[in-house]
């Protein structure tokens, strides 16, 4: 079936958590120490530093009521970028799909909110599936019958995981970023992108590694989680590489931005010289289901009708998923 990418649009808050501030919370880390393992260097942030700072977060049922922004403020100034770029309004939007890690409220879905900001009245509904919640739901629309789906469908991505992070912890604290990402995509509406080669998996028996609490904490098992991440974005990447690209084309990669390190792995072990490995999470962390799509969006310009761009996400659950953006002709 035929999918084609439109629009991409992100949102990063104003708001920096650099290594020094880390350093400053006195929990135990400094710069070198952050580099080392994760090679992160600053982070964005819903939360006004002097909140981390004083309450180092440790009750986060009040983080959201601190926030300086909700996923409706976030998601849509992304989805405005998105459309945009795609050369659409809002009007033009048939379906809308969120999903993120931490969802800004139980009920109703974040998709409805976000919906209502932008002043789109289409059918809104959530699809979550923490740091793969973007890829499943591009995967989910690959599997429709085109014509059953409006011809316009936004996604949005809209995270906020630092108000899930205890401050005082800091192998939680030294990886979230805050991001919101938005696509706007059509299985009916062709495009100089086509989205190809959707794929996802699961294992369910992993579920507990990586958890966000209703009322608490974000907690995962640190080193089963990033042999687990580069184990299954290795085995996506391999399988890519062996049907893409094709003559006379360039195959670029975007990985789950976890962390510089795990990246740095894949990109040895698959052969992935440093210009066609492409992310951000140096400068703004682990941005969950964000992370990856807003590189994409960093980079719209930059790619020509010679570029396969592989996107590989790794998230709770445990799951992994893939596709390729083909670039084309067209403006």
């Amino acid at each position: 079936m035929s999918f084609y990418l439109h629009g991409i649009g992100h949102f990063h808050p104003e708001t920096e958590i650099t290594n020094r501030f880390l350093e400053e919370l006195d929990i135990g880390t400094d710069e070198q120490w952050i580099l080392d393992r994760v090679g992160i260097r600053s982070r964005r942030t819903v939360l006004p530093l002097d909140y981390i700072r004083e309450t180092r977060n440790l009750d986060p049922t009040k983080a959201l009521e601190a926030a300086t922004y909700t996923h409706a403020d976030t998601g849509r100034f992304a989805a405005e970028m998105a459309f945009e770029r795609a050369g659409i309004t809002g009007d033009d939007i048939g379906m809308v799909i969120a999903g993120s890690s931490r969802p800004g409220l139980s009920s109703p879905a974040d998709a409805c909110h976000i919906a209502a900001a932008l002043g789109v009245e289409a059918p809104a509904f959530d699809m979550n599936s923490a740091c793969t919640s973007m890829w499943v739901a591009l995967y989910m629309l690959s599997m429709m019958r085109p014509e059953t789906v409006p011809d316009y469908v936004l996604v949005v991505a809209p995270e906020s995981l630092t108000t899930t992070v205890d401050y005082s912890d800091r192998s939680a604290s030294v990886l979230w970023g805050d991001c919101t990402a938005a696509v706007v995509v059509s299985t009916r509406v062709p495009s100089r992108i086509e989205i190809l080669d959707n794929t996802l998996d699961s294992s369910p028996a992993g579920w507990d590694k990586v958890t966000v609490p209703l009322f608490g904490h974000f907690d995962q098992e640190g080193r089963t989680v990033q042999m687990f991440a580069i184990k299954k974005t290795i085995r996506c990447l391999r399988a890519i590489q062996k049907k893409f690209p094709g003559p006379g084309r360039t195959l670029r990669f975007i990985g789950h931005q976890a962390n510089l390190r795990m990246l740095e792995m894949v990109c040895q072990q698959c052969d992935i010289p440093d210009d066609l490995h492409h992310r951000n999470v140096v400068e703004y962390g682990n941005a969950g289901a964000a992370g990856a799509p807003s590189v994409i969006s960093m980079n719209w310009d930059r790619w020509t009708a010679e570029d396969d761009v592989a996107i590989i996400g790794v998230g709770s659950g445990l799951s992994w998923s893939s596709y390729v953006l083909r670039f084309g002709e067209g403006s």
